[in-house]
């Protein structure tokens, strides 16, 4: 790996945890992790359109993939919080709102990648 494909990947990564620490902040309110729910959703669609339209499609050339795919959405996506969010629930008793949290983050993450992938084809037309 050259030193340029390095320096994009972390200058995306260094842009997409302050997008994520920014976007998260603004949604966050009460009990809930929304910030979380949503940066993560966002990746997915991104990730999505942005992984689809490069593979099958043929834009984004590899530095600018890697730039956006593994730097930016890479450090954007919050797994690791949606993980530490969802035990504190559980170590709260709050089992409710634990479970909730996995099924939205995993089904709204999924539901990214498939809206994501019908941009991508839908816009190639």
């Amino acid at each position: 790996m050259d030193q340029k494909t390095i320096f994009l990947i972390g200058f995306g990564g260094f842009l997409g945890a302050i997008s994520r620490y920014y976007l998260s902040g603004l949604v966050t309110k009460g009990d809930f992790p929304y910030g979380t729910l949503l940066v993560n959703f966002i990746g997915c669609l991104l990730l999505g359109l942005l992984l689809f339209s490069s593979f099958y499609l043929g834009f984004f050339p590899n530095q600018y993939r890697n730039f956006a795919a593994i730097g930016f959405l890479g450090s954007f996506t919050t797994m690791s919080t949606f993980s530490f969010e969802t035990v504190e629930f559980f170590n709260e008793g709050n089992i409710l709102l634990g479970s909730g949290n996995i099924l939205l983050n995993i089904g709204l993450s999924i539901a990214g990648i498939y809206l994501g992938r019908f941009l991508a084809v839908t816009l190639s037309i």
